[in-house]
C-alpha cells in the first residue's frame, strides 16, 4: 500500500510516517518505480508504536525495543531488551509521578492557606 493509505487506515500522518522511516522504525519495501510499498506487517508496527507512545515512551525508546516488536510476537510479550528498558522507562514514570504528587500537595498547600486567610478575613470584617 502506498503511504496515504497507510496513513488513513493508522491514523498517522504521511509526515510521521516518514519521520518514522528516517528513524528506522519503519523500513517498507520499494516497487521497482522506487515508491515506498507499505504491507500490512508495517501497519501493525505503526499500531505498535503508537500504543508505546501513548504509554508515555519516547521514539528513541521504541527504537531500542523494534527487535522485540518486528519479531512474529505480540506487542507486549517480553524479551530481554524489552524487560530493561521497561524498567528504565518505569522507573522514570515513576520519578516523574512522584515529583507531580510533590507539586501538587505544595498547591493543596498553598491553596489551603489562601482559604484559610480568606475565611478568617470574612469572619474578621
Amino acid at each position: 500500500m502506498k503511504v496515504g493509505d497507510l496513513a488513513r487506515r493508522t491514523g498517522v500522518s504521511i509526515r510521521m510516517l516518514r519521520y518514522y522511516e528516517a528513524e528506522g522504525l519503519l523500513s517498507p519495501a520499494r516497487r521497482d518505480s522506487g515508491y515506498r510499498d507499505y504491507g500490512p506487517a508495517d501497519a501493525d508496527i505503526v499500531e505498535r508504536i503508537k500504543l508505546l507512545n501513548a504509554a508515555g515512551l519516547t521514539l528513541p525508546v521504541i527504537r531500542e525495543l523494534m527487535p522485540c516488536l518486528r519479531e512474529d510476537r505480540s506487542a507486549f510479550e517480553p524479551c530481554d531488551e524489552l524487560q530493561g528498558v521497561l524498567r528504565q522507562e518505569m522507573d522514570t514514570m515513576n520519578a516523574k509521578i512522584e515529583r507531580l504528587v510533590r507539586s501538587r500537595d505544595m498547591l493543596m498547600a498553598f491553596y489551603e492557606n489562601l482559604e484559610r486567610d480568606r475565611r478568617h478575613n470574612q469572619i474578621a470584617i
